[in-house]
């Protein structure tokens, strides 16, 4: 059965949330993407490998993405994505939208939180890498350079308009998920 790209993106957070040396991780796991079975979470998980390792082989030939295009990503087009025939209209608009920026949403900046605690500090790829999956370790490093500066100067009680940056990590819980936004929390376990 395929996935959605919400169920995809739960199923990537989950993952941050759990990582590998975690005890029961893929019932952990299911249990923040509703409706997907701890088997079903652990066959992704196995599907995904295998196309990374393709991909990393070379035996996979990336998709070249077009303007405006309806393919097999049904319209979405991943950013920063440019075909090697892309117009240089096209590269323009590109090199615009990267120059102007755009900011971070309080799910991403949640998910540095979360990628701050356990990569620490000054380690921008892993996070971007495994954590805020959307942007790159250049972005993370600045967003990081900016949340110390803002973290650094509320200590001396500077009146400012609220930021992203004022945003805490949230609290895992016993279950690692229960205060966090996109997930549905433990289900009750029938079998105990």
């Amino acid at each position: 059965m395929a996935w959605s790209l919400y169920e995809d993106k739960l199923f990537e957070q989950a993952l941050v949330v759990f990582p590998e040396e975690t005890p029961n991780r893929w019932e952990m796991i299911a249990r923040g993407v509703p409706g997907k079975s701890a088997a079903e979470v652990w066959q992704h998980y196995e599907d995904l490998v295998h196309d990374v390792m393709e991909i990393d082989c070379g035996r996979v030939k990336l998709p070249s993405y077009k303007e405006g295009g309806t393919g097999e990503w049904g319209g979405y087009e991943p950013s920063g994505t440019i075909s090697t025939q892309a117009s240089s209209g096209l590269k323009a608009k590109v090199d615009a939208e990267r120059r102007k920026g755009i900011p971070w949403t309080e799910e991403e900046h949640r998910l540095f939180l979360v990628g701050l605690q356990r990569y620490g500090k000054g380690d921008w790829r892993s996070i971007s890498r495994n954590a805020v999956v959307s942007r790159t370790p250049t972005q993370v490093a600045s967003h990081a350079q900016k949340y110390f500066l803002r973290l650094n100067s509320s200590a001396k009680k500077e009146k400012k308009r609220s930021s992203i940056h004022d945003v805490a990590a949230p609290d895992p819980g016993p279950s690692g998920l229960a205060h966090y936004s996109n997930w549905a929390g433990p289900s009750p376990d029938p079998l105990t």
